[in-house]
């Protein structure tokens, strides 16, 4: 039988992921790299290993909820930049995973602790975008040890890179990192879980429709862009705290087993032999029985006279007599 070869030409899966996760993407530029994306992995399931170390990473850190902050934060558009400036800042979030309690340090509450109004925050934009950097890394600074879930915080374009990048470029030292092992980004779990096609671009927002979360005060990538260019930064605060209540709340879905996919029931666990493969690995049950019938199987192959015995015996020892 002739085996399909792949074509040498086929797109870097993993490179082309990295391209469109992020949250701000939605142009038309990007469809043909999406559409690469789906139709190549719309044949194939999650990978059980994955899925399976990825589903336990979440009910950690829901076992420990009380030391995980869900973390989002807004910024500047990062696309069609020429001069290689890094995005400015306009608000961070954190919220209790286990309290729902939250934390934000936004560029228009400092200015209104500075006596400047909304209209003046343009002009000041560095100085106080600086003192809210400052608050925000006091702050993981007192928490050290702490866990934090968030959506495509990765990288230096968008993430906690970008944030301490930001922070240096205004002149700061942060006096804390977080540790990578403490991040947990919720994007790249759910993918593990129920594979790359389980929603549409952008994924939170698609993400949110088939769940029917229709939250107050949520800016898409396009919409943030915008309110920044329009100076709307309270918009763009609301919007960031409205974000970590999504996140957590997918998040939970995520562990009950309640969240909605485009995923169907056979592609969460790759048909029927993958299903009883795996339950034949896991159960011990299973092992035990499968065990026996073989050690039985070999003894009556060596003694054909043995099966007749054998019955009798059985009998003898369920069946009583009088």
């Amino acid at each position: 039988m002739l085996v399909p070869r792949r074509s040498s030409n086929k797109p870097d899966i993993h490179a082309l992921r990295s391209i469109v996760e992020c949250q701000n993407v939605g142009s038309a530029d990007n469809s043909d790299v999406k559409s690469s994306i789906e139709g190549y992995h719309n044949l194939s399931a999650p990978d059980p290993k994955r899925q399976k170390a990825s589903r336990e990473i979440i009910d950690r850190l829901f076992e420990d909820a009380a030391n995980v902050w869900v973390t989002h934060y807004s910024c500047e558009s990062f696309y069609d930049r020429t001069d290689g400036r890094s995005p400015r800042i306009t608000s961070i979030a954190v919220r209790k995973l286990d309290s729902g309690q939250t934390i934000s340090f936004s560029i228009h509450q400092v200015a209104e602790m500075d006596g400047i109004d909304l209209a003046g925050i343009t002009a000041h934009y560095d100085t106080l975008e600086r003192k809210m950097l400052d608050a925000f890394f006091a702050h993981i600074g007192g928490h050290r040890g702490m866990k934090y879930l968030h959506w495509n915080m990765r990288d230096i374009n968008y993430g906690f890179a970008a944030i301490e990048h930001r922070y240096r470029v205004l002149g700061g030292t942060p006096a804390f990192i977080i540790p990578d092992e403490n991040k947990f980004d919720l994007a790249r779990l759910l993918i593990d879980i129920y594979g790359v096609g389980y929603t549409g671009h952008p994924r939170l927002t698609t993400l949110l429709d088939k769940n029917k979360i229709q939250p107050r005060d949520f800016l898409n990538g396009a919409s943030e862009a915008e309110a920044f260019e329009q100076g709307n930064f309270v918009g763009l605060h609301q919007s960031t705290l409205r974000k970590v209540d999504m996140i957590a709340n997918l998040a939970g879905r995520a562990r009950d087993r309640s969240l909605k996919t485009n995923t169907t029931w056979w592609e969460m666990h790759g048909g029927r032999l993958r299903t009883f493969i795996n339950f034949a690995a896991e159960s011990r049950t299973f092992q035990l029985v499968a065990g026996t019938a073989s050690i039985i199987g070999l003894v009556i192959a060596f003694q054909p006279t043995l099966p007749g015995s054998l019955w009798a015996f059985l009998r003898n020892l369920f069946v009583s007599g009088p």
